[in-house]
């Protein structure tokens, strides 16, 4: 075991370097990003009306949260795998589910506004953190254990 981490060191060194960016978005996510619901959903939010908001500005901070933790990721991804065709793909899939995401997010927030709450809280969710990543990593090392 301990051989295979000398081994690898680059490869582990570059992983927790992109991990701590991940980590650094997460952290400075209110100088970084315009999103009113950020401290809405800290609180008490179940009796309290949606904080006022620049529908715009507000896609496209979210867009580009988004986009910076998708380019961190599969870059993670790379580094992990060391395979272009699993970062093609990923990309692939990245850019079909923060499609859907975004509109998914834009159409809520805009036709049903107040009345759905926590499903706006889980689209929100799914594009400011990078959860895919947390998904496609164990299952693009399931597939390369299992072929």
């Amino acid at each position: 075991m301990l051989q295979l981490i000398l081994n690898n060191k680059k490869k582990i060194s570059l992983s927790i370097v992109l991990i701590l960016l991940l980590a650094m978005v997460r952290m400075f996510e209110n100088q970084l990003f315009y999103d009113p619901f950020l401290k809405y959903y800290e609180s008490e939010f179940a009796h309290l009306p949606f904080p006022k908001y620049n529908i715009i500005k507000l896609f496209f901070s979210i867009g580009m949260r988004f986009y910076v933790n998708t380019v961190l990721s599969l870059f993670l991804l790379y580094v992990v795998f060391n395979d272009t065709k699993i970062v093609k793909f990923s990309m692939l899939l990245y850019m079909v589910l923060g499609s859907i995401l975004m509109i998914s997010f834009v159409f809520v927030l805009v036709e049903f506004g107040e009345q759905s709450k926590w499903s706006l809280f889980y689209i929100r969710r799914f594009l400011i953190q990078p959860i895919f990543v947390i998904l496609f990593i164990p299952g693009f090392y399931y597939q390369k254990k299992s072929k």
